[in-house]
């Protein structure tokens, strides 16, 4: 009982997550259920005294590599699906927060998978560099190099929004 609490209590975070690497939410949502059940019919491979949120980052990224390759054969083989209306909000503030935070999604999207996934991890959910840089499998030092480059440019692109 308390594994499936502690998913609860970490779903927010893995939310985020799958919305930043899908850079799309409804892919995010769907992201995020696969990785749940995933974990769940998986969980008896979970280590307790180790952080399940970082587990769970590790499940959701390999989802969504594999995800990333079906879609590139997917793309090669049928036409590109049309994309959903945009639905507006409603008050001048709602529209202002919608907006700036637009912005920042856009900013997001526009960079590369690597320093997106290091922003997401470290800036976002709040990982240590040690272990954001032990999820990606990659030295601490291509963490660091690609969240200076990923600060950089959204630090750029956020200018240029405004």
């Amino acid at each position: 009982m308390a594994f499936e609490h502690d998913l609860l209590a970490i779903l927010p975070r893995l939310r985020r997550f799958a919305a930043s690497l899908s850079r799309d939410r409804t892919d995010g949502d769907d992201l995020c259920q696969a990785t749940l059940e995933r974990a769940l019919k998986a969980r008896d491979q979970w280590q307790p005294g180790t952080r399940l949120d970082s587990w769970m980052y590790r499940i959701m990224r390999n989802l969504w590599i594999d995800e990333a390759r079906s879609r590139q054969r997917a793309a090669r083989t049928f036409a590109p699906e049309e994309a959903g209306a945009q639905v507006g909000h409603a008050g001048d503030r709602d529209i202002e927060a919608h907006m700036h935070l637009s912005d920042v999604e856009r900013a997001m999207q526009s960079l590369p998978d690597e320093q997106r996934e290091a922003i997401a991890l470290v800036l976002v959910e709040g990982l240590s560099y040690k272990e954001a840089a032990d999820l990606l499998d990659i030295p601490m030092g291509t963490l660091t190099s690609r969240l200076v480059r990923g600060r950089g440019a959204l630090i750029e692109l956020m200018g240029e929004a405004a």
